[in-house]
């Protein structure tokens, strides 16, 4: 009669092959990230976080381009935010996120979360931007009114539970 240890191990194996199995058969989901495939449809499309601005919840998104996932290993994450140009409210994260493999940009909209590369800020956007920029990575977006974005003073980011 086998072992405990044995049994245990001969009753894994058949899920284990055929997980092996599902992974060797699989269409490759996780390596076939191509930035240069990220489009501005695709801002919401990647990871559920949890934001709060000055206390109050707000749904939020992080998308899945190499930053954003440079983000999330940040988190959780309150900065004080201040305003710049009338546009975004900006905070400084403790440390410069990666730009490797930075999507093709897209202009700023209301509620998104970007990353402006020479500076190492964070904005949360509560109009639109100028104009696309390769300096200005867009990282997600904020589910709140422009009223609301416009006058917040601190953000936490969470990693949703």
């Amino acid at each position: 009669m086998p072992s405990a240890p044995r049994r245990a191990l001969l009753r894994a194996a058949p899920a284990a092959a055929l997980l092996l199995t599902l992974a060797a058969c699989s269409n490759g989901a996780p390596d076939s990230f191509s930035p240069s495939a990220f489009s501005s449809a695709d801002r919401n499309t990647a990871m559920d976080i949890r934001v709060t601005l000055d206390g109050r919840a707000v749904d939020a998104t992080l998308n899945d381009s190499p930053a954003a996932r440079d983000l999330a290993t940040l988190l959780p994450l309150t900065l004080d935010l201040k305003d710049f140009h009338g546009t975004e409210r900006i905070g400084y994260p403790p440390r410069k996120l990666t730009t490797d493999g930075a999507p093709k940009p897209s202009a700023p909209k209301v509620g998104d979360i970007a990353y402006y590369a020479p500076w190492g800020n964070l904005a949360l956007y509560y109009q639109d931007g100028p104009s696309a920029s390769s300096d200005l990575l867009i990282l997600g977006h904020i589910d709140a009114d422009a009223d609301e974005l416009a006058q917040a003073e601190r953000i936490t980011i969470e990693p949703a539970i």
